[in-house]
């Protein structure tokens, strides 16, 4: 069962109500949801949430005009390659292939803005 996740406050003020659900998180009354597992890549992904002209929640700041929320996703792990016995036929050693270890919600980051005065 993979863990909460790490929350930081930017700033003071009022912020957007959110959830955790094992890797997804959620925000608003269930207007913007995530599955942070689906974002994580070979590197970190830092992934926006803003808010929009009309209040809606949107992923990314082309259509935002102010943060909402940030979250930081640590690189893919993987499982270190095992030898696999016995040596093949020209002689060389086989290793098992790395597998995506899944992902910690621990090791995801959280950063919360202040909504005062916004619509949202």
């Amino acid at each position: 069962m993979s863990s909460k996740v790490n929350v930081v406050e930017i700033n003071e003020g009022r912020k957007i109500e959110w959830s955790q659900s094992k890797t997804k998180l959620t925000f608003g009354d269930d207007e913007l949801m995530i599955n942070v597992a689906k974002y994580q890549k070979d590197w970190p992904t830092h992934v926006d949430i803003c808010g929009d002209r009309d209040g809606n929640l949107v992923i990314g700041v082309g259509e935002g005009r102010f943060y909402v929320a940030q979250v930081d996703i640590p690189a893919q792990k993987y499982t270190e390659p095992e030898p696999i016995e016995p040596v093949g036929e020209d002689g060389q050693q086989q290793y098992t292939q790395p597998e995506p270890i899944p992902l910690e919600m621990s090791d995801v980051t959280l950063t919360l803005w202040a909504l005062d005065g916004l619509r949202i």
